[in-house]
């Protein structure tokens, strides 16, 4: 069907039944921006260092047991300490410390609770010669995320954007809750992994319900900025509930409780009459389309849609990634870049303050304007340039970082908010893009599909930051770089700003190629 938009056109853009389904949809983001960052504080390091058990030694070589002071990894063999402690020997005077032998923390470690009750870190002991694990703890979630980008889409194509969502709630919800019981990091990261599959398939799942169910100049506002603050909200509650709730689990059990009021919506978000059609289920889709008319209060016609059997075949609809490789493939580029360094600066968050609570707040609140704006550029721009836009800014603001003298911390600082501003908008574009490009029987398994890659962005960003041990300004190097190359892979993109929603495949923009003229 092909005048999709021309034939529910007597519902109005913006009336009862757009924004019952705007504001629901919106609210089911919201649990997302904790989820996803909630791994900050779930994993994070807090000081700590070699255990010293209660023997017998004086509180002068108790106290100068752990090296230095500083070393979180060794101390002095405690066999010999305990020696030279029996004999009254004082460290430093009778004693050189250097010459004594040292040893690993073979008796655990002693955390700081200055900040943090508990992490996975202190139950786990990720420290060390285990503390690899930290960051792929996130990469383990982000795999997840990947593996879901890619099944979730082609179930909700298949089975409908209502199931798969409300599915992806319930999993996500019933596995946080069995995280919290993890006897093991090994068990835990099995259950993350499934959390970013959940993860993913709700947000991605909403977020084509909602471009499907909304038309106009809504759908740009549910997509460009409606669901992205209800993103950056979920975000911005996190350092709230970690700040009251210094245990890891009790944390998690917080992010677990308000999902339970999503079960009642099941009666009210309708499936996406977009995909009921292209499925051949008038009946079902002009029933929805009636019930909108009753609440918008307005006279629907006597028959809606004409019927119409799915014009795209099993064969056909895995072929449209061939016949627009072209797009796909550029999308990808710059959907890696957005998602490498929207990830990669979020999970950064520890270095901007001393306080992570203040600093995860920072990092959440800047996405709001750069939500706001990206909304507001996308009404009336071109997409093409709304990413040339971005992708410049975070060019430029992570490559000064570089420049910036120790001095000016605070500049620096300002640079990277900046970067993450840009990065924001742009991942936030080119969702938009996305859901614009491609067709409605395949918009949920293409949006996936072309996240699959994007992901791996995602699933290597808990080790980008980790790389500044080598050369303190080779994250914001590598994430500079990524966006200069996306500005070149973006000239190849269509342009679907003020072009219908494609109801079939015949009606996606065309890739521009060299030898051809701008479309």
């Amino acid at each position: 069907m092909k005048d999709y938009d021309d034939k529910t056109a007597f519902l109005g853009q913006c009336g009862r039944f757009q924004l019952i389904n705007f504001l629901l949809l919106c609210a089911s983001i919201v649990p997302n921006g904790i989820v996803v960052f909630s791994i900050v504080f779930v994993a994070d390091v807090p000081s700590h260092h070699c255990l010293v058990p209660d023997v017998n030694l004086t509180q002068e070589w108790r106290n100068s047991t752990i090296p230095n002071k500083l070393s979180s990894c060794s101390r002095y063999r405690l066999s010999v300490v305990r020696n030279l402690s029996a004999q009254g020997l004082v460290p430093g005077r009778d004693v050189n410390l250097t010459d004594l032998e040292q040893e690993g923390c073979v008796d655990g470690w002693s955390y700081s609770k200055d900040i943090y009750q508990s992490t996975i870190v202190t139950e786990f002991d990720l420290v060390c010669n285990e503390q690899w694990k930290q960051p792929f703890t996130s990469t383990v979630f982000f795999l997840g995320v990947l593996c879901g980008s890619f099944f979730s889409g082609q179930i909700s194509d298949r089975f409908g954007r209502k199931p798969v969502l409300f599915s992806a709630i319930a999993i996500q919800s019933v596995i946080i809750v069995a995280q919290i019981f993890s006897p093991s990091w090994t068990i835990f990261c099995i259950l993350f992994f499934i959390t970013g599959i959940g993860r993913i398939s709700s947000y991605v799942s909403a977020f084509v319900l909602g471009t499907e169910i909304l038309s106009g100049k809504v759908r740009v506002l549910f997509s460009s900025l409606g669901v992205c603050v209800s993103f950056a909200i979920g975000y911005m509650l996190l350092p709230l509930f970690a700040y009251f709730l210094r245990d890891w689990k009790s944390l998690l059990f917080s992010i677990f409780l308000p999902t339970l009021l999503y079960v009642p919506l099941w009666w009210v978000i309708p499936e996406s009459p977009r995909w009921l059609v292209t499925q051949g289920r008038v009946a079902e889709a002009e029933a929805i389309m009636r019930k909108a008319a009753r609440l918008n209060k307005v006279e629907a016609p006597l028959v809606i849609f004409e019927d119409y059997t799915t014009l795209v075949s099993p064969e056909e609809a895995m072929g449209v990634l061939k016949n627009a490789y072209v797009s796909t493939i550029h999308l990808v580029r710059d959907m890696f870049t957005f998602s490498t360094g929207y990830y990669g600066l979020s999970l950064n968050t520890s270095r901007l303050h001393a306080d992570p609570y203040i600093s995860s707040f920072m990092s959440a609140a800047i996405e709001i304007p750069a939500y706001v704006f990206i909304w507001l550029a996308l009404r009336c721009l071109r997409r093409k340039l709304c990413l040339l836009f971005t992708l410049s800014v975070a060019a430029v603001s992570l490559f000064f970082i570089q420049l910036v003298p120790q001095s000016l911390s605070y500049l620096a600082v300002a640079l990277e908010m900046l970067g993450k501003f840009a990065v924001t908008a742009g991942a936030s574009a080119i969702y938009v893009v996305t859901a614009e490009l491609y067709p409605t029987v395949l918009r949920n398994t293409a949006t996936g599909t072309c996240s699959i890659l994007s992901r791996i962005g995602g699933s290597t960003a808990p080790f980008l930051f980790k790389l500044s041990i080598y050369f303190n300004y080779l994250p914001y190097i590598i994430l500079g770089t990524l966006a200069v190359g996306s500005i070149i892979a973006l000239f190849f993109l269509p342009e679907t700003f003020g072009k219908p929603l494609p109801q079939v495949i015949q009606q996606m923009p065309k890739a521009r190629r060299k030898e051809e003229k701008p479309v």
